[in-house]
């Protein structure tokens, strides 16, 4: 059984990863700014082949950063500074 849970588990992280690079392509920044969010998702992604859950959490974390409008980590809307 916990094998059938580790294989749901891997289809939901693809899931949300295609998400997030879906939102980041949408996203009306500057090339570098999609760059440097696109290399955050590379992150997560790398992180995953190590720790699924840990990889769940930071890309929920990740998201939930863009939904709000709030800066992430190498972007800020309108290019402005990232600070709040």
């Amino acid at each position: 059984m916990e094998r059938d849970g580790q294989l749901e588990l891997y289809d939901l992280v693809a899931a949300r990863l295609k998400h997030a690079h879906a939102v980041v392509r949408s996203l009306d920044v500057t090339d570098d700014e999609r760059r440097a969010l696109a290399r955050r998702l590379l992150v997560i992604t790398t992180a995953a082949k190590q720790d699924l859950r840990g990889a769940l959490r930071r890309l929920d974390r990740f998201l939930a950063e863009l939904d709000s409008g709030r800066p992430v980590e190498g972007w800020s809307r309108g290019g402005g500074d990232a600070s709040p």
